[in-house]
């Protein structure tokens, strides 16, 4: 039993709440089974299924405002359930033009006319606000409008993000869909040599099973490893999942859990209106755990004492180097930062902060330095960690996300090197495309700024060997069938048939930096022709000139990664292209797609037929002559090449209740039709 004020070892076998007897179920579905809506009283959900849910909390950041417009737009006035939604400032923070302060007033005074809680830019990174404010809490489900919400199962809460339609159509019904995933189980055993982090957990996870073991997957943690990692270490690895390719990231509650929430409510007082006894008493009843033949789709095992500091890239996460070689290589580093919602807490700065002190930063280094929030801020400052950092020469940055996502100062110029303790390399996020972003964990970083090139740290160089790690499939598919479906029903103004030109862009894991650079995100000003214009930028600056209106996008494996920006559907549509096929899709990208009524089918296959002719074709953008059509009352897919062969596939159907999304122009036609109604 766990006991307030003292510490007492958590049994084993804690109290287990279960939703299911007869029918096992994993710890997401047992979340899901609470949070969704209007389930038959014997149904118990599992993967796969489509549901309604209604999470218990929703928190959007800057994108607040395109949500409220959205929100209004669909003829809504008054949000449903004011305590169910958080609004952030957090991303464009240092960015004092009038342009952007106005745009910062109109979502606080939004926020306060509909009595929503709101934080303001300064406070902190929402998700970082989402935890320690107590809005996403163990056994709970939370959703934002940004693609790192899988940071909140480092506590135990299911998170999983959504788009910025979604969260319109939570503030004005307060609740959306979603597709409960296929679930992975991730154990870990051993534990983490000295000097190792969450972070270096994360990137050997995303550079040992790099061929998508997880791709648009639930992950959920565990082995005897878990208990010897930090709750901020969880966070950290929890957070990157959505690197990993995973929909959510899912730590289970123990020891250090509870230990945690206690410190908290140490700090917050008893006057709290989220955190407070009975809520630790509520979790320590509660704690939720696997049934007994709960199906998994996959099992990975990850050997931590296995591990040595790792650093990744350049420019891709999935790209892992043990630090020690890329030291021997003495690749110089212009810029060092340690910010963003990944690694910028107050043990990621106290990592840090024992490498640098009574250090100074190398010559013609930059070294950029932004707490998570004001508390871990203010912890940092209390124990010196902060001033350590500062005297070590490094450069304070507001408490927000900045540079991560290219906004800012201490961006990367052409040529330059940098090294981050944040969750994204791509080329271009954080500055120059003809830059080279490495991502490390803070100590790494840390000592890399000092010594002036990447660096590992010393006295772990003698960890040698491969990662330790191995795979299983624990699937049981019913298989496929061959079998002609039964005709699908169109809804009246549906198109029977899609069809056009194949453009093909041969790329895996093409993100949605490259379909629609970060730095238009936020820009609200931008019309459809100027993102028609900018579609594919940072993929290819030639795809404007190569693609017309009524061509087909065929990619690779993937498509659609990185970050819940919408833009990246509605930058393609903007172009007039009506349909997507890729080898397979992030999920994030396929919600954008379905709720801003851009089509997107997943055909490995014809990738597959295409990389086979144009293996010779070095172009990133290539028009085929090929001819798509896809028969949607017939489900069936039919391509014919220049020489006139022709290849058919059988696909799934197109639903009544996803063309009834298409007709109404996405879900916020859809939700504005259901308000009317």
């Amino acid at each position: 039993m766990y006991h307030f004020g003292r510490v007492r070892i958590l049994p084993r076998f804690a109290r287990s709440y279960s939703t299911a007897k007869s029918v096992p179920q994993n710890v997401t579905e047992k979340i899901v089974q609470k949070f969704a809506k209007d389930l038959p009283a014997d149904k118990y959900v599992r993967s796969g299924d489509y549901v309604t849910i209604k999470p218990k909390h929703c928190m959007s950041h800057d994108n607040s405002w395109p949500v409220a417009l959205k929100f209004m737009g669909i003829g809504a006035k008054k949000i449903f359930d004011n305590r169910q939604v958080v609004m952030t400032l957090d991303h464009d923070v240092q960015n004092k033009s009038e342009k952007n302060l106005r745009k910062y007033e109109s979502i606080r005074k939004f926020a306060e006319q509909q009595g929503t809680d709101f934080y303001p830019a300064g406070r902190g990174i929402g998700h970082q606000i989402m935890v320690e404010e107590g809005y996403a809490v163990p056994n709970s489900m939370a959703v934002a409008s940004d693609s790192h919400s899988n940071t909140y199962g480092g506590i135990g809460c299911l998170g999983t993000p959504i788009v910025r339609t979604d969260a319109a159509a939570i503030w004005a019904t307060g609740q959306t869909w979603w597709q409960i995933p296929p679930v992975a189980r991730v154990e870990l055993v051993g534990k983490l040599p000295e000097g190792l982090s969450g972070k270096d957990v994360i990137v050997s996870l995303c550079g040992a099973f790099n061929h998508d073991e997880v791709l648009n997957h639930a992950v959920e943690f565990s082995g005897e490893g878990v208990s010897t990692l930090g709750v901020d270490s969880r966070l950290t690895i929890a957070n990157m999942t959505t690197e990993w390719g995973a929909l959510s990231g899912l730590f289970p509650v123990d020891i250090k859990v509870l230990e945690w929430y206690e410190r908290r409510l140490r700090a917050v007082g008893p006057n709290h209106p989220r955190i407070t006894k009975g809520l630790l008493e509520s979790i320590e009843k509660n704690i939720l755990r696997p049934d007994a033949g709960a199906a998994y789709a996959k099992n990975l095992v990850l050997d931590l004492s296995s591990l040595r500091p790792c650093v990744a890239g350049p420019n891709s996460v999935k790209i892992f180097n043990p630090a020690h070689e890329l030291e021997k290589k003495n690749i110089k580093v212009n810029k060092a930062y340690l910010v963003s919602c990944t690694n910028a807490r107050a043990s990621d700065i106290h990592e840090a902060a024992k490498v640098v002190r009574g250090k100074k930063i190398a010559p013609g280094v930059e070294f950029y330095v932004g707490a998570a929030s004001t508390i871990v801020q203010e912890e940092a400052k209390k124990n010196g960690d902060w001033q350590a950092l500062l005297d070590a020469g490094a450069i304070p940055l507001p408490n927000g996300c900045g540079p991560c996502i290219g906004l800012g100062a201490g961006l990367l110029k052409d040529g330059e090197v940098g090294i981050s303790a944040t969750n994204r390399n791509f080329k271009g996020r954080m500055g120059s495309r003809e830059s080279l972003a490495y991502l490390a964990s803070p100590a790494v970083v840390a000592a890399s700024a000092v010594a002036g090139k990447i660096a590992s740290l010393p006295g772990l160089e003698e960890v040698k060997g491969e990662v330790v790690k191995s795979i299983s499939d624990a699937s049981s598919s019913a298989g496929s069938s061959n079998a002609v479906p039964s005709k699908t029903e169109i809804l009246d103004g549906f198109p029977e048939v899609v069809s056009g030109e194949i453009v093909f862009c041969d790329a895996d894991n093409l993100n949605t930096d490259g379909i629609y650079p970060g730095k238009y995100t936020y820009r609200e000003d931008l019309t459809k022709e100027d993102m028609a214009k900018v579609c594919m930028e940072n993929y290819d600056q030639k795809f404007g000139q190569i693609t017309k209106p009524g061509d087909i996008l065929v990619s690779g494996f993937n498509f659609g990664c990185g970050s819940s920006r919408e833009q990246a559907a509605t930058a393609i549509l903007s172009r007039g292209i009506p349909l997507v096929v890729g080898g397979s899709f992030s999920d994030i990208f396929k919600r954008n797609s379905i709720n801003n009524a851009l089509l997107a089918l997943q055909l490995p296959e014809l990738v597959s037929k295409l990389r086979d002719a144009f293996k010779s074709n070095n172009d990133p953008t290539v028009r085929t002559g090929w001819k798509l059509e896809w028969n949607v009352r017939d489900s069936t897919i039919t391509v014919t090449n220049t020489e006139n062969k022709v290849w058919t596939w059988t696909v799934g159907q197109l639903g009544e209740s996803v063309q009834s999304l298409f007709i109404r122009g996405g879900l916020e036609g859809w939700v504005k039709h259901q308000i009317s109604a």
